[in-house]
């Protein structure tokens, strides 16, 4: 009788930008974690979610139960997915309006967040978004979001050496490892809590 190899569970990562800026250097770190995980983190597969076409939220657009086409098509990637990787800039000491309209949309009845694990990523001027990232863990409790809590990961854009390019594109090689150790994390952490 031959040995059955039973495959590695494979992890899928809906990955959410709060920027909708062509160069965001946020959609760029999505970009090359999605490298990352191709190249060598085996097990995890990263799809980027846009969250531009969704409508302003307004309980007036669910029609008998309904969504409209673009959130049900989003609310329906969230829920098929493992875990969430959230890559934002700050706005005002806070996540910026897209993000935050995509994480209520998503939140309407059935709650599509619930008991998935997430991790947050930002980069931005000044603190490198560390304060919008405390914002959005502050949203995740009500959510029932259960993020990492280390490796912390933020970029101050005008720090030197330059980590992004000017398309947005992350070239720091320092920055992609610390990246790197961000997604183990995230994949360690879905396992244990799928008790796989």
């Amino acid at each position: 009788m031959e040995d059955t190899v039973v495959p590695s569970p494979v992890i899928k990562v809906a990955a959410i930008c709060g920027s909708i800026r062509k160069a965001s250097t946020n959609r760029g770190l999505i970009r090359s974690a999605i490298e990352i995980c191709e190249e060598s983190v085996k097990g995890m597969q990263i799809e980027l979610i846009d969250v531009s076409p969704l409508p302003m939220i307004n309980t007036d657009l669910e029609v008998e139960g309904r969504f409209p086409p673009a959130v049900e098509e989003f609310r329906q990637k969230v829920l098929a997915a493992d875990s969430i990787l959230f890559a934002s800039p700050e706005y005002n000491y806070s996540v910026p309006p897209p993000l935050k309209n995509a994480i209520d949309w998503a939140s309407r009845p059935p709650n599509v967040w619930a008991d998935k694990a997430a991790a947050i990523v930002s980069s931005a001027g000044g603190s490198g978004g560390r304060r919008a990232q405390h914002h959005l863990r502050q949203i995740g409790v009500f959510v029932d979001l259960h993020f990492i809590n280390k490796p912390e990961f933020s970029v101050n854009v005008h720090e030197l050496p330059k980590k992004f390019d000017s398309e947005g594109n992350l070239v720091d090689p320092k920055t992609k490892e610390k990246l790197k150790q961000v997604l183990q994390a995230l994949q360690r952490f879905t396992l244990r809590l799928q008790g796989r």
